[in-house]
């Protein structure tokens, strides 16, 4: 009962969030873009929709109560490049323990690689490289409560350096997870990257300044500190409902189709819905479609697609995940990641 009224709670807050819903967008308005970049090709290739279905490591990214489903040592890679030549990875290690729960440890790295660094009077270059980087380090923490129950939670370390500058900030992921009696439908929800405001401080804010332009005589090479906004981390809102209609509907052993909506609110635009599916045949082989960013104006987001691989030696797995995705004049993104089951 206590958890059915905290599901309820928690559906309830989330559905204010909604309806009080913001009307002007603030694309851009946030720190560290790369902490919106999602992991997994299973996920991915389901649009997103991962709040209720990640139930193995990339649970730690889209919603750490389903880490409480790791029943082994398992280890995640996941390399791809995003838009505009930027190398993305992202790696995690977990690991079960009897009585205790779920633990896990990440790391994600964004390299937006080397620019020439022009300036007003050497606009061809003065021979120097700019470089543009960030990366993420979390730990992580998921237990069942009870077999329909789990939660789970992040603390994570963030940093981003701009040439000689840097901001680096701290965060909190928290999230729920419960198996419903009607047919095990699931709900989840999980709030993402809630923490410090980040803001650039450095060597190159170091400049030389005439205070009063006005006048003659004066230091016009008084050496000034330029001050930098600080700014929100991007935060996600996340509630997501699933199904798994072969196995818990039609009673399927062989075959499973999962069907799954999240609905997300992030502080820096509006809500929009991912959406997406999953056809397993004999837990050896997927298919997957899905959509994302459906429903967000002048969205950029499209059409998913993807597959699975979950060969097996032994007592050793490994689950190959391929997912595609559309952003429109973007182009596509492609992804690869690769979980290790011992």
């Amino acid at each position: 009962m206590k958890t059915k009224l905290l599901l309820l709670t928690l559906f309830l807050i989330l559905l204010q969030t909604f309806v009080s819903a913001q009307t002007v967008s603030r694309v851009g308005t946030t720190a560290a873009p790369f902490l919106k970049i999602g992991v997994g090709g299973r996920v991915i290739g389901m649009g997103e929709a991962g709040v209720t279905v990640a139930d193995d490591i990339s649970a730690m990214y889209w919603n750490p109560a389903g880490l409480s489903g790791v029943r082994s040592l398992q280890l995640f890679f996941n390399h791809f490049d995003w838009i505009a030549d930027i190398s993305f990875n992202y790696a995690g290690l977990a690991v079960h323990v009897p009585g205790a729960g779920s633990f896990g440890i990440q790391m994600t790295y964004w390299n937006a690689g080397e620019i020439e660094r022009t300036t007003l009077f050497e606009q061809n270059g003065t021979g120097e490289k700019v470089s543009m980087g960030s990366v993420c380090f979390g730990g992580s923490f998921a237990r069942e409560l009870t077999d329909r129950f789990s939660f789970g939670f992040n603390a994570k370390y963030i940093r981003e350096t701009l040439w000689h500058c840097h901001s680096s900030g701290f965060a909190l992921d928290a999230g729920v997870l419960f198996t419903t009696q009607f047919y095990n439908l699931k709900l989840g929800a999980s709030i993402s990257n809630y923490g410090t405001k980040l803001k650039l401080e450095g060597q190159d804010l170091l400049v030389q300044h005439d205070i009063d332009l006005t006048k003659d005589g004066n230091n016009a090479n008084v050496n000034a500190h330029l001050s930098t906004d600080s700014y929100n981390l991007p935060v996600f809102f996340r509630f997501g409902v699933s199904m798994n209609f072969f196995r818990d509907v039609l009673n399927l052993s062989s075959q499973d189709l999962i069907v799954a909506v999240n609905a997300i609110h992030p502080n820096d635009n509006k809500e929009y819905l991912n959406v997406g599916s999953e056809y397993m045949w004999h837990d050896l082989f997927a298919l997957r479609l899905g959509y994302h960013q459906l429903f967000l104006k002048d969205a950029e987001g499209g059409l998913t697609t993807g597959f699975g691989l979950r060969p097996k030696l032994g007592n050793f797995q490994i689950n190959l995940d391929y997912a595609a995705l559309d952003y429109g004049r973007l182009d596509y993104v492609h992804k690869f990641s690769f979980t290790f089951l011992f």
